[in-house]
């Protein structure tokens, strides 16, 4: 047979699940710190997360000219404007295209057969002007360096 529980048990019931539930919500709060200040969280001088605010003697000041938002523009070396430097690390004859490692930034970049200028051996410095296509970064007017 089912218990019947008349209003007063009922009620009583009710008075302690909610005083828990305080006991409970108390606890939590007391474990948190102190409201936001439990939330805070700071930079230090690395770029790093802690949870102490920063030392005011070791501010400075950053003016805007310092501040880079974008890359600068590349400065090209001495000689034909536009012209880089690498070494062929690779190319098929057969098919047609090979890759240039660049001396400066150590990026691959593709090259077709079209755009060779005269023979090149593999591994052998090469001078070449960039140039960009859908697929990526192509090398053009490859010539031996």
């Amino acid at each position: 047979m089912a218990d019947s529980w008349n209003k007063k048990e009922r009620e009583k019931k009710k008075q302690q699940a909610k005083k828990e539930k305080e006991e409970r919500k108390k606890e939590r709060k007391e474990q948190s710190g102190s409201g936001m200040n439990g939330m805070m969280a700071y930079l230090d001088a690395d770029g790093n997360l802690t949870s102490t605010p920063p030392d005011p003697s070791q501010r400075r000041e950053v003016s805007l000219e310092e501040i880079e938002i974008s890359v600068p523009r590349q400065t090209h070396e001495p000689g034909e404007p536009g012209t880089r430097e690498g070494v062929l690390t690779f190319f098929n004859e057969t098919r047609g295209f090979g890759f240039i490692r660049d001396t400066k930034t150590r990026e691959s970049i593709f090259v077709h057969v079209n755009d060779i200028l005269e023979p090149l051996t593999e591994n052998g410095r090469v001078i070449y002007k960039p140039g960009d296509s859908p697929k990526g970064p192509v090398a053009l007017q490859v010539r031996n360096g």
